[in-house]
């Protein structure tokens, strides 16, 4: 399974997966449409399936008009978010499983962002060191969504679901937002070794408009604190003993940066 970046509206990133001995590629929240067929055309694929995180218009934009080129293709989304995926055929629950170039993706239930959020973990095959996990809004390089539809609770409770993958996992999530979000952690984790040294490199590839996207799941344990909100270092700078609290106050303060 290759798997091809492109980009989208002003800081989307969209994931097309191609299975290249079959001539079939799925994508994973299609902004828009445009850049995916552009890249379809490119690599003479044909698009089978559409793999949505959540509802938002800048996740499903292109559905409709992927799917007017494909009718074929079949559309996966999180049962919660029925009737606000164009197109939606199958309606996943947590432990579902999704099949593509003979790898099948674990379909973790992460509410927060949205209520109906789901992501897709493709764990590694044979042959291969790297998991692939395509997160959407929930986890972010060196941050995390914001809770439109979910509470804290929630939100703590998916993103210790994805903490708990291995390190050696890809983390494609779906924005550029890794040099901010690491400027609001230097703010909150100010004497990280790991996370100094990740801004400046974050900062030097973001001067050359080179993208920060995937992420290591283990670099993201290190420096994101929005894995860390039961580390006391984090309680510590927000002045709180309890976790959920910790997060909470992180979530606000970020909202605020």
């Amino acid at each position: 399974m290759q798997i091809h970046r492109l980009e989208a509206l002003s800081d989307n990133y969209i994931f097309l997966l191609q299975a290249p001995q079959t001539g079939s590629a799925a994508v994973v929240d299609p902004a828009e449409a445009g850049p995916v067929l552009a890249k379809l055309a490119e690599l003479g694929a044909t698009l089978t399936a559409i793999f949505n995180t959540h509802h938002h218009p800048d996740h499903v934009g292109g559905n409709r008009q992927l799917l007017a080129q494909y009718p074929n293709a079949v559309v996966y989304g999180g049962a919660a978010d029925r009737g606000r995926i164009p197109g939606q055929q199958f309606f996943l629950e947590a432990g579902d499983r999704v099949e593509f170039a003979g790898r099948q993706a674990e379909v973790i239930f992460v509410p927060g962002h949205t209520r109906g959020h789901i992501a897709y973990y493709f764990p590694p095959v044979a042959g291969e060191s790297w998991g692939e996990l395509f997160c959407g809004d929930t986890l972010f390089a060196g941050g995390c969504g914001r809770l439109f539809e979910g509470t804290p609770a929630q939100m703590v409770e998916s993103l210790g679901k994805l903490r708990s993958l291995p390190d050696t996992t890809r983390v494609w999530c779906a924005h550029e937002y890794t040099l901010k979000n690491l400027q609001f952690a230097l703010t909150v984790d100010t004497q990280n070794p790991v996370l100094q040294q990740r801004f400046k490199q974050v900062e030097s590839a973001r001067q050359q408009k080179q993208a920060t996207i995937p992420s290591e799941l283990g670099l993201e344990k290190q420096t994101n604190p929005f894995l860390r909100w039961d580390q006391p270092v984090l309680q510590q700078a927000m002045g709180l003993a309890d976790p959920l609290r910790t997060f909470a106050r992180l979530r606000g303060q970020k909202d605020q940066f």
